[in-house]
């Protein structure tokens, strides 16, 4: 498992890098996370405009935890 950076940096590198971008589509991201956590990531998603997935996963690719998203396409 790669080392994990515990930083606010890195996210408000998210932040900014959505403030400064237009929006992609996105696949589904499923994990299990804490309602107080769940709220806070709902609540911070809403202020910069993008989905609460799509907010965890780049915190997990910033953090370096999630090297690489498995997509699930549907016909």
């Amino acid at each position: 498992m790669p080392k994990i950076q515990h930083s606010k940096s890195n996210i408000l590198n998210v932040i900014n890098k959505h403030k400064q971008k237009n929006k992609k589509e996105i696949s589904q991201l499923t994990i299990k996370i804490d309602k107080k956590l769940n709220n806070a990531l709902g609540i911070l998603a809403n202020k910069i405009n993008i989905s609460k997935n799509k907010l965890i996963e780049d915190i997990l690719y910033e953090s370096g935890i999630l090297q690489e998203v498995d997509e699930n396409y549907v016909n």
